[in-house]
């Protein structure tokens, strides 16, 4: 899926993420666009924010200091969010990564929406589906911290990877279906679509759509899996641009 590069605040939540994927998340932010804007926040003074002090100074993140002024309270959202809006409204940048599993994020990331910017959420399995669903793409960290040994491994099991697909719910609805339906919006006359075309349908359907979910490195490899469709090899200016068909 190409999608034009360009710059992207990213903001995590150091209370709900954790510093060894630091590195998985700025790779996947980068397939999107340049990490411009690169800030951490928590309450430096409390001893679970000390595994983020010895990571955060190679990846150039600012940390953003935030004392938690009741007890059980967690200030670290608000501080996030008022700063988010303080960026979106500088207009410097053209989108933004929210990298948390809260729900508290839900209201930030449709605000961004109805400005028109590009927002993306970063987030383990467990983020509730109202976060997910406010991205335009959501990651699971799950996702990117995969090695793609066992990717390969998990593709060679295509029956395994099928039968996953058929299984796995979103709202009653297997994710084969919305894999058909997507083909179906991205086709042209010749009734074939690009497998770039697809894969950006496939995330307005479903934000969260990963072809990593089912063991396959990308979504040509997991088009190839399925039987009833085909990948025809398109040459554009030296690139190939695969095309999907049904068989």
């Amino acid at each position: 899926m190409e999608i034009p590069k360009f710059n992207i605040a990213v903001l995590i939540d150091g209370d709900n993420a954790q510093p060894k994927l630091l590195k998985a998340i700025l790779e996947e932010v980068s397939k999107y666009g340049k990490a411009t804007i690169r800030r951490i926040y928590g309450d430096w003074t409390t001893p679970q924010m000390n595994s983020w002090k010895e990571i955060i100074n190679q990846y150039s993140i600012n940390p953003v200091q935030k004392f938690s002024y009741t007890t059980g309270k967690n200030s670290t959202d608000s501080s996030l969010i008022i700063e988010a809006m303080d960026i979106l409204h500088g207009k410097n940048i053209d989108g933004f990564c929210i990298v948390s599993s809260d729900s508290d994020y839900t209201g930030l990331a449709k605000r961004i929406r109805e400005e028109g910017l590009f927002v993306m959420g970063i987030g383990e399995k467990k983020t509730p589906n109202a976060f997910v669903q406010s991205c335009e793409i959501f990651t699971f960290c799950e996702n990117i911290t995969q090695d793609l040994s066992s990717l390969s491994k998990l593709e060679n099991q295509k029956t395994s990877s099928i039968k996953k697909l058929v299984k796995s719910d979103t709202g009653n609805t297997s994710y084969l279906k919305i894999i058909d339906k997507a083909f179906d919006i991205s086709t042209d006359e010749e009734d074939q679509a690009y497998i770039s075309t697809i894969g950006l349908n496939l995330r307005k359907i479903d934000p969260s759509f990963d072809p990593r979910t089912f063991g396959f490195k990308n979504l040509t490899s997991l088009f190839k899996s399925i039987k009833k469709y085909q990948i025809v090899k398109n040459v554009v200016n030296g690139l190939n641009q695969p095309l999907v068909k049904l068989k």
